[in-house]
């Protein structure tokens, strides 16, 4: 990308007001760091139906076995990493279910890879890594929304017939205009200028948020708002998978310690036997049935 395209982009524009930033009290800069955070919920909120309808389709998709699959680079791909490292142990997904791709790989987790960006190529590979399906849907993630690594992980998507959805911070992006579902959440210009691990990055934290939350919802993850699929991998896990069950049944410290025992910590059967008054077999039987929704199960 040239100067004059770069100079184009909303995320990249400079503001003349901010100039002397560096000269203000560091209590100052706090303050207008703050102000400009709270305009991206408003910024979101203008995509909700475009992000409401993409997770409507992912949902879709991944109910019939598909897999969530984030690409980008730089700080997007990181986001894209974060979002779905954080989806095995809160909705006990498969690592394999919700995957992030970053260009250049692990390493550029922490480290610039030098133009791993720009290649379509790149991401062309490390989909085809992945023997994409029609089920799956990809999320090309880009401030910028013209960063090659996300556009070709999306145009390859898109010839493999699986779902896709493309992430941008700018309007008119190639991005959005690649993807089946282009979300373009315009938060404006950063504080420092093509910053976009700043207002960008926190837009598209909570668009990830709402795709991998959401989702999971409406895949039967959650009872309520409660996170019935936790994983119990530690101590403070564990203690959780208590509370909601209590909160979910109201029975007693006695009866959940049994049902979770009895369950072998599961908490959606441990909740089943409680409310339904059925055994564990029964209770797995019954969450089979209705392809893993509680709610569903204890409608039978």
């Amino acid at each position: 990308m040239n100067p004059s395209e770069l100079s184009a982009l909303t995320t990249e524009a400079f503001r003349p007001e901010l100039a002397d930033i560096d000269r203000l009290p560091t209590a100052e800069i706090a303050r207008l760091m703050n102000a400009e955070d709270r305009s991206v919920p408003g910024a979101v909120a203008g995509q909700l139906p475009r992000i409401a309808a993409a997770i409507d389709a992912t949902a879709d998709r991944m109910a019939h076995g598909g897999r969530l699959v984030y690409a980008g680079a730089g700080t997007a791909g990181r986001l894209g990493v974060l979002d779905a490292s954080e989806c095995p142990p809160t909705f006990n997904t498969a690592p394999t279910q919700v995957v992030g791709l970053i260009a250049g790989g692990p390493a550029a987790m922490l480290e610039a890879v030098e133009g791993a960006e720009d290649s379509k190529d790149l991401a062309a590979a490390d989909l085809d890594a992945l023997s994409l399906t029609p089920d799956d849907t990809v999320v090309g993630i880009s401030a910028s929304g013209r960063t090659p690594y996300a556009i070709g992980a999306v145009e390859h998507a898109r010839r493999k017939g699986a779902l896709t959805i493309g992430l941008s911070c700018n309007a008119g992006s190639a991005l959005a205009a690649a993807a089946e579902h282009g979300i373009e959440v315009v938060v404006g210009p950063e504080l420092l200028t093509g910053s976009t691990r700043l207002k960008a990055g926190t837009a598209q934290k909570l668009v990830l948020n709402m795709i991998s939350t959401i989702t999971m919802i409406r895949l039967g993850k959650t009872y309520g708002n409660l996170m019935v699929d936790v994983r119990a991998s530690n101590e403070k896990l564990r203690a959780r998978s208590h509370r909601i069950v209590a909160l979910a049944t109201g029975a007693s410290d006695a009866e959940i310690e049994a049902a979770l025992t009895a369950t072998d910590g599961e908490v959606k059967p441990a909740i089943l036997t409680l409310l339904a008054g059925v055994d564990p077999d029964t209770a797995t039987q019954l969450l089979t049935k209705s392809g893993g929704h509680l709610r569903a199960a204890l409608d039978q």
